[in-house]
């Protein structure tokens, strides 16, 4: 059952519309109500707002609702699915009908386009101009009997002021002479979101409404509904839009990633969670937090007044804390869709513990099991290089040492330099070179544990000979 919205329990809400893939702005949105809500021991419910039946599919809600479950933001309440609702929606149209407060409009999408056309070359807001209100009861019925396609629109008093405490944006006031009448319910019959949208806050009890700024307009509008139904009205909170590179709102043009498609590409759930809690929300503690610890520092009063601009580096800084602090068993999984076909089952922990300082993405992990456990290698021209510099001699040097078994590591590495007289880079570069095929990566002590004895003698034989043909 619903909350009737008299108790005190409080709950915010994050309702999606599935027409798209679920973007930062959403999650952001869907985070800030989750971490609010569990901060002061509240509820999330979830909404699916599908009333838009032509552009809601089935797969966009799977994908959100896998989204929100692998980065562990959990609901309490819901899913509820408004295209389910209708007959609700049909009541409350009734008693505004009844109350006199709404009434048809069959004005076409091209007579409206040109009233706002005109409206702004005169340097007026485009609002309607209220070309229907007036039209009488036989007129209407007439329309109605020809079949004319017609919207419902909510009448707007233009001597009215609507007051509200944005819980982040503080005192706000709207004059109702520049809303204008709305519409509440398409030409098709279904609810329009500004409608069904505040009627089921009410009813299902959301106590506290946050979201963007681009719906702080929509607000004043919702209000008067609920007025006008003696329903209960949200406390409501906006907050600053998300810019993108070019300092424009957020959108695919210009750096947003859907999260279904960061998830494939692995990024941590962590990370995901600490970079979108700081876009715009400030916190003192810059560590990698855990989702609880999220919530008791979420705070309404440390919303930046300001736009919040993403930043792809400050993820990947994200990214690279949250895979370098997890254990080994979770970089295993997220390591294994890539290498699992690569990397020996008992070689799994020491794989993992070696290349795990060295990782930011878990893709990256195919490339360290291929060099490590890949049968043909091929050299780039600076890797040859290295080798050539080295020289024969060195790589002899180094595989005559590994014959003596009771070397530790330090001991082969401090004989080889007394040997060849290399340090520093030319001796851990043509090391690396010829066991891994980079210059760079995991400890070389990790390296031959990986490798094995016998394979990286096999390895520095080869380099030994690109030395000797090159």
């Amino acid at each position: 059952m619903y909350n009737s919205g008299m108790n005190t329990l409080l709950k915010t809400r994050f309702a999606p519309s599935p027409t798209g893939l679920m973007h930062f702005g959403n999650l952001r949105t869907a985070l800030f109500n989750y971490l609010y809500a569990m901060r002061h021991k509240g509820q999330l419910l979830l909404r699916i707002e599908d009333t838009d039946l032509s552009r809601s599919e089935t797969h966009y809600t799977d994908s959100i609702l896998a989204d929100l479950k692998g980065l562990g933001i959990e609901w309490q309440e819901g899913p509820y699915y408004q295209s389910e609702r209708q007959a609700i929606y049909d009541n409350y149209y009734e008693i505004l009908e009844k109350k006199a407060s709404v009434y048809p409009c069959f004005c076409t999408e091209a007579q409206l386009a040109l009233t706002r056309k005109v409206q702004l070359a005169s340097g007026q807001p485009p609002r309607y101009p209220g070309t229907c209100r007036q039209l009488s009861v036989e007129a209407i019925l007439s329309k109605k009997a020809a079949n004319i396609p017609f919207t419902l629109r909510f009448e707007v008093s233009n001597e009215q002021k609507v007051e509200f405490q944005d819980l982040i944006k503080g005192e706000q006031r709207f004059d109702t002479s520049h809303i204008g009448d709305f519409i509440i319910r398409r030409n098709d019959g279904s609810a329009s979101f500004m409608f069904c949208n505040a009627i089921d806050d009410a009813l299902m009890g959301v106590t506290h409404a946050l979201r963007g700024d681009d719906h702080l307009t929509n607000t004043p509008r919702q209000i008067l509904i609920l007025q006008a139904l003696a329903l209960p009205i949200p406390q409501y909170g906006h907050f600053p839009t998300i810019l993108g590179l070019d300092s424009r709102p957020l959108s695919k043009r210009n750096g947003s990633r859907s999260i279904q498609a960061l998830r494939e590409e692995g990024f941590h759930p962590l990370a995901i969670l600490n970079y979108l809690a700081r876009l715009g929300h400030h916190d003192t503690d810059m560590g990698l937090l855990s989702l609880e610890t999220l919530c008791e520092h979420f705070d309404l009063s440390h919303i930046s007044s300001a736009p919040a601009h993403y930043d792809p580096a400050q993820l990947n800084y994200w990214q690279k804390l949250a895979m370098h602090q997890s254990t080994v068993a979770e970089c295993w999984q997220q390591f294994s869709p890539w290498v699992k076909d690569w990397v020996p089952e008992d070689k799994i922990n020491a794989f993992v513990e070696a290349i795990q300082p060295n990782i930011v993405m878990p893709m990256e992990a195919l490339a360290w099991a291929q060099a490590l456990f890949g049968e043909k290698r091929v050299l780039s021209d600076d890797l040859l290089k290295v080798i050539q510099e080295a020289g024969v001699p060195f790589f002899n040097t180094a595989i005559q040492l590994l014959d003596d078994p009771t070397l530790t590591f330090s001991e082969w590495m401090k004989n080889l330099q007394h040997s060849t007289g290399c340090k520093g880079k030319s001796l851990f570069f043509p090391l690396r070179a010829a066991l891994t095929g980079a210059l760079h990566g995991p400890e070389l002590i990790r390296i031959l544990d990986l490798l094995g004895i016998e394979n990286a003698k096999s390895r520095l034989a080869e380099a030994a000979q690109y030395a000797q043909t090159l």
